[in-house]
């Protein structure tokens, strides 16, 4: 069972393009309905060609119009659009997004879009090349100027044998970037030029070749720092550990990592050319001194499970500070930490991540308290951010109330901004 947002039954828009990607648009809607949402889905009639009304009726619960003939007395290519909280356009094609970004209104779709004064997005779907063509990138660059969300595509198969970007990303991702817009959190296309590296999931630290040590760690809040970042505009490369089975963000780049010194390599080559570091994985502090070439076996001799001596891994957050300082980091690169903490009989996890944040010496630092069915493993988070300041003692604290990772991540990203405005 999803965990619900506390506010339920936003009226939703779902556009649908006649794409061969549209029956993805099917568990989209799902998606949104079983949240709770009311969602009304409008598609032109080439989708109608790839999907039929009954279906797109029988999810949303709603009737399917493409016209603006329909309905005429209750003026509904108006009404549509000034009711919606939200319009998304999954897929949205080459030829359709040249029709918004050319003011068309000759279907309802269109047309309910001219209308919407509420926050829209387009979901690309469609051959490389025509991603990619000049044409395109000039109306997807429009309709970023007017405001409009356009959701970078993801890469990987496409019709056919071909491979490479223009997938549409998964209905999951793409309904999470509807909830954060939702829920406030609108993304601005404003880091355009910018690089981040951002780290996710957990390291391992192999014992032999079956065995490792390791922890709960899934990946998603790295990974919803990069679904956020991409879509502000930026540059991302995402060094990624042990992570469950999650879709790739689109428009970033992967690096995969197995052990913390594996890691740590690849921040090192990477930092150096960086505007923000987030160091959301969770890596082992300590792993075995040796590892063992075979199976270790249960018997009571030397090469047994009975005994593991560990050795400390490196630190690759406070080595970043350390490299920033000693100038093989630009000195305006910001850099962002994370601690999870369970706190102790003597300290908060709060009091811990203080502690931390005055170790480890970087700009934020975002606290979660972790433990038995918190944050691990969850698609909701919640914590402190806390920033530097004179006396490290006292850092400036911001609650990080509640909220799915893709909302906390913006709510991070945006305290990024802060910082970087208060250095200038």
């Amino acid at each position: 069972m999803k965990q619900q947002p506390e506010e339920l039954g936003r009226k939703i828009v779902v556009g649908v393009a006649g794409g061969i990607a549209a029956y993805k648009a099917c568990h989209l809607v799902r998606d949104l309905k079983e949240y709770g949402d009311d969602v009304r889905v409008v598609p032109t009639d080439s989708a109608l060609r790839f999907v039929g009304a009954a279906t797109f009726e029988a999810l949303s619960g709603n009737p399917v119009s493409t016209t603006v003939f329909d309905a005429v007395e209750e003026v509904q290519h108006v009404r549509v659009g000034q009711e919606a909280e939200a319009i998304v356009v999954a897929p949205a094609t080459a030829d359709f997004m040249a029709r918004v970004a050319a003011g068309r209104a000759d279907d309802l779709l269109t047309a309910t879009l001219l209308v919407a004064t509420c926050p829209v997005i387009l979901v690309p779907a469609m051959h490389t090349e025509m991603w990619w063509n000049p044409a395109t990138r000039a109306n997807v660059s429009l309709l970023r100027e007017r405001g409009i969300i356009v959701m970078e595509p993801a890469h990987g198969r496409l019709t056919g044998k071909d491979t490479g970007p223009g997938r549409l990303p998964e209905p999951e991702q793409i309904a999470e970037l509807v909830r954060t817009v939702l829920d406030g959190q609108v993304p601005k296309y404003d880091w355009v030029g910018k690089k981040v590296l951002i780290t996710a999931g957990g390291t391992q630290e192999n014992i032999d070749p079956v065995r490792y040590v390791g922890n709960r760690s899934s990946g998603r809040q790295g990974y919803a720092l990069a679904e956020v970042a991409v879509q502000r505009g930026a540059e991302v490369t995402l060094i990624v550990g042990n992570v469950d089975e999650l879709p790739t963000p689109p428009g970033a780049r992967v690096l995969p990592v197995v052990s913390t010194a594996e890691m740590a390599a690849a921040v090192a080559k990477h930092a150096p050319v960086q505007d923000l570091v987030i160091m959301a994985a969770a890596v082992a502090d300590f792993r075995p001194d040796t590892q063992a070439t075979a199976k270790m076996k249960k018997g009571r001799n030397e090469d047994s499970l009975q005994t593991l001596s560990m050795v400390e891994n490196p630190d690759i957050l406070r080595t970043l500070v350390q490299d920033r300082s000693a100038g093989k980091i630009p000195a305006s690169t910001v850099i962002v930490g994370f601690a999870a903490e369970t706190g102790d009989p003597e300290h908060s996890a709060l009091e811990l991540a203080t502690q931390k944040l005055g170790r480890k010496g970087c700009d934020l630092l975002m606290c979660n308290e972790v433990g038995a069915d918190k944050v691990f493993g969850q698609k909701r988070n919640r914590g402190w951010l806390l920033a530097r300041s004179e006396d490290p003692a006292s850092p400036q604290v911001t609650e990080i109330e509640d909220g799915s990772k893709q909302v906390v991540a913006a709510q991070i990203l945006a305290a990024v901004d802060e910082l970087r405005i208060g250095q200038e």
